[in-house]
């Protein structure tokens, strides 16, 4: 089987240009955790998990995490919390993202993608095709694939 057979052809992206809010939006609206990132020729830039949001809300404690305690411990200003997190949210998507992205080829075996995936320890691979992005694979569907005959 190859990846052109289990990818997801309907993708949700962001564009380099975004922020981080337009990222979290989508994340919650589509109850994802991950996003590619994109140029204007659909060509995969960068990669944003909500992994990566929070190794930088952990790198930036003094900015975000100190104003959660404040608000939720002691009961402080919301108006320093929104401040604090309008910081993080108004970042442009690069500044956070993965620039150095796994893909794999729409021609892909699933066995290879079930390695990467196992191996490098991630969650989706987006899937190329002559360069740009043709869809994106999930540990979910190398699973569902790989063993629904059998069940």
């Amino acid at each position: 089987m190859k990846a052109h057979e289990i990818m997801n052809r309907h993708v949700y992206k962001v564009f380099g240009s975004d922020t981080i809010r337009s990222v979290i939006k989508k994340f919650i609206e589509h109850h994802i955790s991950g996003l590619p990132v994109i140029n204007d020729k659909n060509e995969i830039i960068a990669y944003i998990s909500d992994g990566d949001i929070m190794r930088h809300i952990g790198k930036h404690k003094d900015i975000f995490v100190d104003s959660i305690y404040y608000v939720n411990v002691l009961k402080g200003d919301d108006d320093e919390f929104e401040e604090r997190a309008k910081k993080i949210l108004d970042l442009n998507v690069l500044n956070i993202a993965k620039k150095k992205v796994i893909t794999v080829n729409y021609h892909e075996d699933i066995e290879n993608i079930a390695a990467i995936l196992g191996k490098k320890r991630i969650k989706k691979l987006p899937v190329v095709r002559n360069g740009v992005l043709a869809g994106i694979i999930s540990r979910g569907d190398v699973i569902r694939h790989s063993f629904h005959t059998i069940l």
